[in-house]
């Protein structure tokens, strides 16, 4: 992804003028981040993004003028390629894995130290999503959940044994670049055999991606 002056472009969509501006405190020793707008509601939320589209949007799930499921999932259809990171003080399991299944690429509470919101920002940048241990503890109680409760069979996607080890390796939190030369391919090569593997499994992120492998028991 390429950026305007060599700069992350962030917006911020949260109803709390104190929490915005302490997020604006946080970055101003960032030189690679810069703040290009910031909304109180939705409706200000889809008006900015016509007019100019950021590189990471951060997002409180709870707005005026609307819902958060229902944002975020308009926000990824029309702009599929903004990442979101969504920034709230509730941290219910469900709530967390809904708004990842909706297309969040990370989920911090508000609480999260100002590094680590950082550091979500550059990893959804560069690799897509950011795994905390919020997010982990949300994915797990729901396949332990899913594992009490019987299914009927279903045909389990095969994968090569080149994909089983990317995907494995994808599980242990390791970066595409890192992926590329524990195999010995291009990072642009993982990209590709990534996508392939999520059409195999019928999923849109990789976040659906490892809980189909872990809820079929394809990973250890």
């Amino acid at each position: 992804m390429a950026f305007d002056s060599g700069k992350i472009l962030l917006g911020m969509a949260d109803d709390h003028k104190i929490f915005r501006d302490g997020l604006r405190a946080a970055f101003r020793d960032k030189d690679f981040l810069q703040v290009v707008w910031e909304v109180e509601d939705g409706k200000d939320l889809m008006h900015k993004l016509a007019v100019k589209i950021p590189d990471v949007l951060l997002m409180d799930v709870r707005i005026p003028n609307t819902d958060g499921i229902q944002a975020i999932a308009r926000v990824r259809k029309e702009y599929p390629d903004l990442r979101i990171v969504v920034l709230t003080m509730y941290d219910e399991p469900q709530l967390v894995n809904r708004m990842m299944e909706m297309g969040a690429n990370a989920f911090l509470t508000k609480m999260a130290d100002p590094e680590e919101i950082c550091q979500a920002i550059l990893t959804c940048v560069r690799e897509d999503f950011y795994f905390n241990d919020l997010v982990n503890q949300a994915v797990l109680l729901k396949l332990q959940r899913k594992c009490k409760v019987s299914r009927p069979a279903v045909n389990v996607v095969r994968f090569t044994e080149k994909e089983l080890r990317i995907l494995q390796l994808i599980a242990d939190d390791k970066t595409t670049e890192e992926i590329a030369e524990t195999v010995f391919l291009s990072p642009r090569t993982i990209e590709t055999i990534r996508q392939q593997m999520k059409q195999k499994a019928g999923v849109k992120t990789i976040a659906g991606l490892v809980m189909y492998a872990t809820r079929h028991k394809i990973l250890e």
